[in-house]
């Protein structure tokens, strides 16, 4: 297992799984400056690291996720121009966009605001039972502004989406996994050992075909029907052309475990 130093977060390697864990956990961990560009960071790595191949993000302790944004950096006024600039810079959801990893977060807890946008960032989430998530920004007198306009209601529907946003409910576990918000709700303590489990299941695939999977959906899913089934058609067309292919079908009738070698 490799390891790397950050101050803000941790970030762990084994069996070709990453474990990016937020490490504030005194404060729910809640999201600083130093988060976010440690996260930008990390991301950015992550988005050329054939040596991964699928990221699991969670949270420390067991209460939280995350909370959302440092509401201690709310209180003193910022220029506009100045702020959207600064955040442009440490948008690491952005950067998560720029991954061709599968995504998986483990909602161990709290999963508010700024901590809920990151979890919608993610391609897959697992909850705990009594994980608990909302986009609550608008109790601060302000709009989600990481996403969470965008992508909830692609996940939950326009009506759901605007109910969250527009009363800042929290609402728990069972009822994300019932309106499509979370994939998969296991026993309390056992999110993380649940996504890494999955992800290592992932990581077992041709990884060609797991980075063409995920590219032919989340791409598909921002094109009309006709131009998604065209990508589709094109990388279906590209996977047929690598030695990874030949493999499989070779194990596969030899009634063996096949080696990959992403090529």
């Amino acid at each position: 297992m490799t390891t790397s130093s950050y101050e803000a977060i941790r970030y762990d390697v084994a069996d070709a799984v990453a474990t990016i864990t937020l490490n504030r956990p005194d404060v729910h961990n809640a999201m600083n400056d130093a988060m976010r560009r440690e996260l930008t960071r990390c991301f950015d790595a992550l988005a050329t690291d054939e040596a991964v191949k699928v990221i699991v993000v969670t949270g420390a302790g067991e209460r939280a996720f995350s909370a959302g944004a440092d509401i201690r950096e709310f209180v003193t006024p910022l220029q506009p121009v100045q702020f959207r600039e600064h955040r442009r810079r440490v948008d690491f959801r952005q950067a998560m966009d720029r991954c061709p990893q599968p995504i998986l977060a483990a909602i161990n807890g709290f999963a508010f605001g700024g901590g809920l946008e990151l979890a919608l960032a993610c391609d897959i989430r697992i909850a705990a039972a009594a994980a608990q998530m909302g986009l609550t920004e608008i109790n601060l007198a302000i709009i989600p502004g990481g996403g969470g306009t965008q992508r909830l209601p692609r996940l939950v529907g326009r009506g759901k989406a605007l109910e969250m946003i527009l009363t800042g409910a929290r609402i728990p576990a069972d009822e994300a996994l019932r309106i499509g918000l979370v994939e998969r709700v296991v026993p309390t303590g056992e999110a993380l050992k649940a996504a890494v489990e999955l992800a290592r299941a992932i990581a077992a695939k041709a990884p060609v075909a797991l980075r063409y999977a995920k590219e032919a959906v989340v791409k598909g899913l921002e094109l009309p029907l006709a131009d998604g089934l065209r990508l589709e058609g094109d990388l279906s067309t590209l996977l047929r052309t690598t030695e990874d292919r030949v493999e499989g079908a070779k194990a596969f009738l030899e009634k063996r475990a096949p080696r990959w070698t992403g090529k």
